[in-house]
């Protein structure tokens, strides 16, 4: 049975990365996102590049019933996923109070639960299959709360403590379970005032590929950047009214844009 590696998010940024990263090491891929137009041209360059077999699914991970569909296929299908990268994710800026609430539902919808639905559903079969490897992204936003992006974080700090505990519960499985949690990611196709005036983000591409090195040594925790392991230490050395502070200005000086 030919294996897959199935990545949320694959049409752009980081999840495109990690889509090639992995590509280049001679990986099978389902690619997942919003808009099919997106997805194709990155599934024939993979495959023209690296001679991969790349599938593509257009589904927007925000809508409960298409992920519902989508899930179903997976189950129905005779395609094995030996890894499962959840990259997809929304991201929101400013005040909690002044946001659209339906953006706000969206962000939730998929940072969280469709992120959790895919680790139950693919995670079942891997069980089935004797083992697999979840890699879920969060980011260095899910180490302290944050104003000015409270959904936002929260979600991201969700996603890491559910992966660090679904990684202790399917130990015996076999499958393997790591969180990625990056922090301002430099786009090598789009120049992000601030963060690209710093030159000290890393590009997409240098977290993925940190990414994929310590997935084969089965990291728990993947923090690419010495600078961005400081600074997720510093919340659980800081009294909590201190980070709550420090990570607000942090968030009003860095805009989201190239926040994982």
């Amino acid at each position: 049975m030919t294996r897959y590696a199935m990545i949320t998010g694959a049409s752009s940024g980081l999840g495109l990365a990690l889509a090639e990263a992995l590509a280049r090491r001679g990986r099978n891929l389902i690619l997942v996102a919003r808009q099919r137009e997106a997805l194709e041209p990155v599934a024939i360059e993979l495959t023209q590049r690296f001679g991969v077999e790349v599938l593509f699914r257009a589904c927007d991970l925000s809508e409960p019933l298409r992920v519902s569909g989508f899930v179903l296929e997976l189950e129905e299908g005779d395609r094995r996923i030996d890894l499962l990268v959840n990259c997809a994710g929304l991201r929101s800026y400013g005040p909690f109070l002044a946001q659209e609430w339906a953006d706000e539902q969206d962000l939730i919808e998929v940072n969280l639960v469709a992120l959790t639905r895919l680790c139950h559903a693919i995670g079942n079969l891997m069980a089935v299959h004797g083992g697999g490897q979840i890699l879920n992204v969060a980011s260095l936003a899910g180490y302290a709360p944050g104003p000015g992006m409270a959904t936002y974080a929260a979600t991201k700090a969700y996603v890491l403590h559910f992966s660090e505990a679904l990684r202790e519960e399917l130990k015996r499985t076999g499958i393997k379970v790591s969180v990625l949690c990056p922090g301002p990611v430099r786009s090598s196709k789009r120049r992000i005032p601030r963060l690209e005036a710093s030159k000290r983000s890393l590009t997409a591409e240098e977290v993925a590929l940190y990414t994929v090195r310590a997935l084969d040594k089965n990291r728990a925790v993947i923090l690419p950047g010495r600078r961005n392991r400081w600074l997720a230490r510093a919340p659980r050395l800081l009294p909590r009214w201190l980070t709550r502070k420090l990570a607000g200005l942090i968030h009003r000086t860095y805009r989201p844009h190239g926040i994982q």
